[in-house]
């Protein structure tokens, strides 16, 4: 994994929130809140919260649980304490390898696309279970394979055409290079967890244009930082690219974009 991978800084987090949030992370954000729903838990500790996009379905859902969000970069969380203004929420810098929270101090634990970016990802897992209670639970998201989610795949081969002799491979390599059950069940075993249920659920995104996809594909995400070390003044050509490439699957300015995501629970 490039250093950059996890780099969420700048204009980032803003442009992340806007085009990225319906395209990829609000639908499957409803099935998390959904599952939580269902376990109605009175604490609800968040990893890799980023922009508070799965911490407020989850306070739509679940309206009387504590929830703590946690991500490893301050700017992602100043966005989402904006969205929501609740005493029931609270956002917190936090490493999810090295959580600041005493064993057994929350009733679910739920991390949202962010396990594919950990560096130990046994280790994230294992202290997600620490931190929960026995007999609680993890839910943790984790994208399918890259050619599962054609809008990423067309954004990706189309700024890769940019630099053939090096083509730019964030996506391929960590969102989308972490795409197989057993792998996900192997270190979810590791950390200890033994109850273990792995769903790939099929959704679609939100309404969203081929060019707001491409801001938010290309713009908003650690993509972007591989650019601009190729080419500091390229952003715009890949926006562009992608864009256009992406009117393969654009009818009447909406994508068809379908998504396809492993969502693991776990139970201590």
């Amino acid at each position: 994994m490039s250093v950059t991978d996890t780099l969420f800084a700048g204009s980032i987090p803003g442009l992340y929130d806007r085009y990225l949030g319906p395209l990829l992370f609000q639908p499957y954000a409803k099935e998390v809140a959904r599952r939580a729903a269902a376990l109605d838990p009175p604490r609800i500790l968040e990893t890799a919260a980023g922009t508070g996009i799965v911490t407020e379905a989850l306070h739509r859902s679940v309206l009387e649980a504590e929830i703590t969000a946690t991500d490893l970069n301050p700017a992602m969380l100043d966005i989402g304490a904006q969205r929501i203004d609740s005493e029931k929420v609270s956002f917190q810098p936090a490493d999810a390898l090295e959580l600041p929270f005493g064993d057994s101090s929350f009733d679910l634990v739920v991390c949202q696309f962010g396990v594919m970016f950990f560096p130990d990802k046994a280790k994230g897992n294992a202290e997600a279970r620490r931190v929960l209670r026995d007999g609680g639970t993890y839910i943790a998201v984790i994208w399918d394979r890259l050619d599962r989610n054609p809008a990423s795949l067309i954004a990706n081969d189309a700024v890769a055409a940019l630099y053939p002799n090096d083509p730019p491979s964030f996506l391929a390599r960590t969102p989308f290079g972490y795409a197989k059950p057993e792998w996900i069940e192997r270190d979810l075993r590791a950390a200890g967890f033994d109850r273990i249920e792995i769903d790939t659920i099929a959704l679609k995104s939100q309404p969203v244009s081929a060019r707001d996809a491409a801001m938010g594909l290309v713009a908003g995400c650690p993509l972007r930082s591989e650019i601009e070390e190729r080419n500091p003044q390229g952003l715009q050509a890949a926006v562009d690219a992608a864009a256009d490439a992406l009117q393969q699957i654009e009818s009447d300015g909406t994508l068809d974009s379908r998504l396809s995501a492993h969502v693991a629970t776990a139970i201590k």
